[in-house]
């Protein structure tokens, strides 16, 4: 982690109450950018979060539930309630597999299909509304950084070496 005198040479700095301002920043942004989509999607009936299960079922048609969960990272409920709240506004359906009853196959109705240019249409102006004033460079290091930080959150850290919590020294 760099160090807190570190902020030479930025333009700014982001303010900070936890003293994270990485993480904080980050929140923000998630959180605005997550209102920004819900926004844009409003005349669509769907929620932001929802569409990106829509796009799987549009990419790749008819599948598990259980597939959408894993290939989401979402918790099994969240889906579950995703699932339901999307049935009920008639653009999926579930049914259970013909091939494991205990599975549940998921897939999108003509009303949901209906949706598609719409939602791409809205994450294309998202794309835009968050990319505004980048350049090339700067666009392709944002997205290196984002990836790096994905990478980060979810690779698992390695326990620590009991030398380095002992302050380095070895006694022996």
């Amino acid at each position: 982690m760099p160090q807190a005198d570190s902020n030479e040479g930025r333009e700014e700095v982001v303010p900070t109450v936890a003293d994270a301002p990485m993480s904080e920043a980050l929140f923000r942004a998630a959180r605005v950018h997550r209102i920004m989509a819900g926004g844009l999607l409003r005349g669509t009936g769907l929620y932001a979060g929802q569409e990106l299960l829509m796009m799987r079922l549009w990419e790749r048609g008819e599948q598990r539930q259980a597939d959408l969960i894993k290939t989401l990272g979402l918790d099994p409920s969240t889906v579950t309630k995703m699932l339901q709240r999307l049935e009920q506004s008639g653009f999926v359906t579930r049914k259970p597999s013909p091939h494991d009853r205990r599975a549940v196959v998921v897939s999108a109705t003509r009303a949901g299909q209906a949706l598609r240019d719409q939602v791409k249409q809205a994450w294309s102006e998202l794309e835009q509304v968050t990319a505004a004033g980048f350049t090339e460079v700067e666009y392709d290091q944002a997205m290196r950084v984002l990836a790096r930080i994905e990478a980060n959150l979810t690779t698992p850290t390695p326990p620590a070496d009991p030398a380095d919590t002992a302050g380095g020294a070895s006694v022996g």
